[in-house]
């Protein structure tokens, strides 16, 4: 993960988790290839219990998913769900939502940082974000947002000039809270429906895209 991320996240975990209260967390893609700063490094002021959940085994998992749209924890269970530069690399990413959603607690919380810009990187690199996105992704899963940022560089004029980005990936950084109340036939339905035919789908690799 890179620098700026991480300073998103550590933004969000100061400003929304107190540190005199235990939580529940995962990391919803705590995957990494190489050592270097995590999640649970920016956690280790809180008193945590923190389980890694990727769909492949290594550095960093705890869990792995048995399908890539089935996260296997029990329903409203989890006091906070972390996913750091995750989501630009998920095919169907409103199906992750709603399992996320699914294993929140009632008031738990999702602190989400991905790309506003950058290069394409990973094996599958298909979305970048900005607010609205965030206000989408909430609206979708039926989260209430608490923040919604992008990083983006000052303008010139009317354009924004890139020359002068504080950051190479613009991060944006998504705070979402499950409410109180919601309605969960409606969810169960939508989110059974849509899990089935995004592990049906899988990923992309029937669906290359042609040469020339």
């Amino acid at each position: 993960m890179h620098a700026s991320a991480l300073d998103q996240m550590k933004r969000c975990i100061d400003d929304f988790m107190p540190a005199e209260r235990h939580y529940r967390v995962v990391d919803f893609g705590s995957f990494l290839k190489t050592p270097g700063t995590s999640h649970r490094d920016l956690l280790a002021g809180r008193n945590c219990t923190i389980l890694g959940v990727d769909i492949v085994s290594g550095n960093n998992v705890d869990i792995v998913m048995p399908k890539p749209y089935k996260i296997p924890l029990a329903s409203n269970s989890v006091d906070v769900v972390i996913s750091g530069q995750v989501f630009e690399h998920i095919p169907f990413f409103f199906t992750s939502m709603l399992e996320i959603r699914r294993i929140l607690r009632p008031g738990g919380l999702m602190f989400l940082t991905v790309p506003s810009r950058g290069h394409e990187h990973n094996v599958y690199d298909c979305w970048r974000f900005y607010p609205d996105g965030i206000r989408a992704m909430a609206a979708f899963a039926a989260l209430d947002v608490e923040r919604a940022t992008t990083d983006f560089p000052p303008k010139s004029g009317n354009r924004l000039d890139y020359s002068r980005a504080s950051s190479y990936w613009g991060d944006t950084t998504g705070v979402f809270r499950k409410p109180t109340r919601s309605p969960r036939l409606r969810l169960a339905v939508v989110r059974t429906v849509m899990k089935a035919w995004s592990n049906s789908v899988g990923d992309l690799e029937d669906h290359p895209i042609p040469s020339g």
